[in-house]
């Protein structure tokens, strides 16, 4: 039987004990489950993006057009098109 997890008035005391003390006498992770935090924000990165100045140009058209901010609407199409790249090899893995 595993130990009971103390009380502890806050987290610098709960930092404290798990730094002291070995998880696997008061946890048994052969039970435990994988959990998606889907309400987490996903951290960023900032990055260094060289396109070509009419590239821009019609990105930031586009942006105007739609009133968002001409770098979300690249994150956006960013994100379509990893998504549509991945459900297409997803597809082409099941027929092989």
């Amino acid at each position: 039987m595993k130990k009971p997890i103390p009380k502890l008035k806050n987290e610098d005391a709960e930092r404290e004990f798990w730094a002291t003390h070995d998880s696997t006498d008061y946890i048994d992770w052969r039970r435990g489950k994988r959990l998606t935090l889907a309400n987490l924000k996903p951290s960023s990165q900032t990055i260094s993006l060289r396109l070509p100045k009419p590239m821009l140009d019609r990105l930031k058209l586009l942006a105007n057009k739609r009133d968002v901010p001409y770098q979300s609407l690249l994150k956006m199409f960013v994100a379509e098109r990893l998504k549509a790249e991945f459900e297409s090899s997803e597809t082409d893995g099941a027929r092989r």
